[in-house]
């Protein structure tokens, strides 16, 4: 296997080296050192907490993209523009049938920044700096979501027929009737759909995971 590195090392194929050892295992290493990052946030901290699988798809594929975009393109020299440029396009994502929360939002947000600050990093930032940037995030996301706040809010999405009291003056009585049909502990309620021809609407609940255990 090193005798084939070798061999291709130096070779150019339109002007292209086929391959280039050192940059090849340099993308190897910070390829997974970010993936280790972005697991711990997203699979051991958002995760547990919110038991929300829609959302690791996402998070994973973007965080990836960003990472590659911004190793693959850093060599012609896109630096910092090119990393806020990224930063306020994904940063901005807002899906037409399904609006992010505010929470998953800041995930998004994370995940892209940690991809590009790991993607962008070069010898002059050392590798002590990059870690403890890395592993502040990740201990202060921790915190806020594991030790500081100790209560966390959860949501359904149900079907509710009940349409006359989805008005702002009935919300009192509609919180009510959730709780006694649901017999869970409804602190909000947002009304996402009305659809007037079945009498129905779409609403998204808020709750205390704890309130349910």
């Amino acid at each position: 296997m090193e005798l084939l590195y070798i061999l291709l090392d130096g070779i150019e194929f339109l002007n292209t080296p086929l391959f280039d050892s050192k940059d090849f295992w340099k993308l190897i290493v910070k390829t997974f050192f970010n993936l280790l990052v972005i697991t711990l946030i997203i699979r051991y901290i958002y995760y547990p907490v919110t038991k929300n699988k829609d959302y690791l798809f996402t998070y994973y594929l973007i965080s990836l993209t960003v990472f590659l975009l911004c190793v693959l393109l850093d060599s012609v020299k896109l630096e910092l523009g090119f990393a806020l440029g990224l930063f306020a396009i994904f940063g901005i994502i807002r899906y037409r049938t399904d609006p992010i929360a505010i929470k998953e939002m800041t995930y998004l947000f994370l995940v892209i920044g940690i991809s590009v600050i790991n993607a962008l990093s070069n010898k002059k930032i050392s590798h002590a700096e990059l870690l403890f940037a890395n592993f502040l995030i990740v201990f202060i996301t921790y915190g806020m979501e594991r030790l500081w706040l100790l209560r966390h809010q959860s949501r359904k999405n149900i079907t509710y027929e009940k349409i006359d009291l989805i008005v702002p003056e009935k919300r009192d009585e509609l919180i009510a009737d959730l709780k006694q049909r649901t017999g869970i502990d409804v602190i909000r309620v947002e009304v996402r759909r009305i659809d007037f021809l079945r009498d129905t609407a779409n609403l998204r609940i808020f709750y205390y995971e704890k309130d349910t255990d």
